[in-house]
């Protein structure tokens, strides 16, 4: 449907947009409306200086998506109201497996577990899978087709982040992971990142989890 009044085009973005719940993909908006790619990235700027700062609502950006969300700063206010709705806060054994899926995917759970040094990282998973962050993106190919994990939509979201080209620089990461001293000698050790490290329980978080660290205090149980 063509707009004939682009004048009110900021104002049908912010109506699609509020009653779609979640991210509308730009171009869809663009074809559907009959506008140019160019007219709905000015009305999207358009709407998150109009919509930034105190504003309860902000527009928010991710992959070549659009969508409405909460001020981020009103976060624990609206957990108030709307408990037990809020979406549960992720234990630090949780946040440590998804940052190593965010940076390793596509990768498969025995792979985390080595990277992690635990023996299993079920619950963990579950959790993030139940929390919308990662998902089964396919098998890999090899004994026993073990399932491969990567990250959602729903993650860069909950991050505030557009693609995964803005996760932090995994070089630097690696900087700050220390080297498992596992009693093998050097000659031993493979090049893999999988059998040299993890993610030490105080080893600092990536900058774009440390929101989400320390918010829930964990058992030893959850930690494994």
């Amino acid at each position: 449907m063509k707009i004939e009044n682009k004048e009110n085009l900021n104002e049908i973005l912010f109506s699609v947009l509020f009653v779609a719940g979640e991210g509308v993909e730009k171009e869809f908006i663009a074809e559907k409306l009959e506008l140019t790619t160019k007219e709905v990235e000015t009305a999207i700027k358009d709407l998150q200086k109009k919509y930034s700062g105190e504003s309860g609502v902000h527009v928010i950006t991710y992959k070549n998506k659009v969508q409405l969300a909460s001020n981020p700063a009103y976060a624990d206010f609206i957990g108030e109201v709307l408990n037990p709705i809020r979406e549960k806060t992720l234990t630090r054994a949780a946040l440590e497996t998804l940052a190593i899926i965010a940076y390793k995917q596509p990768i498969t759970k025995l792979e985390i577990e080595e990277i992690r040094g635990v023996n299993n990282c079920d619950y963990a998973i579950q959790i993030l899978i139940d929390q919308g962050v990662i998902e089964v993106v396919g098998r890999k190919d090899a004994v026993g087709k073990p399932l491969l994990f990567g990250t959602t939509d729903g993650f860069l979201k909950r991050f505030n982040l557009q693609d995964l080209a803005q996760l932090p620089d995994y070089d630097g990461l690696l900087e700050r992971i220390k080297v498992i001293e596992d009693g093998t000698s050097e000659k031993q050790k493979s090049d893999s990142l999988y059998n040299e490290f993890k993610l030490p329980e105080e080893e600092e978080l990536p900058d774009f989890l440390k929101d989400e660290a320390g918010l829930e205090k964990i058992s030893a149980d959850e930690q494994e």
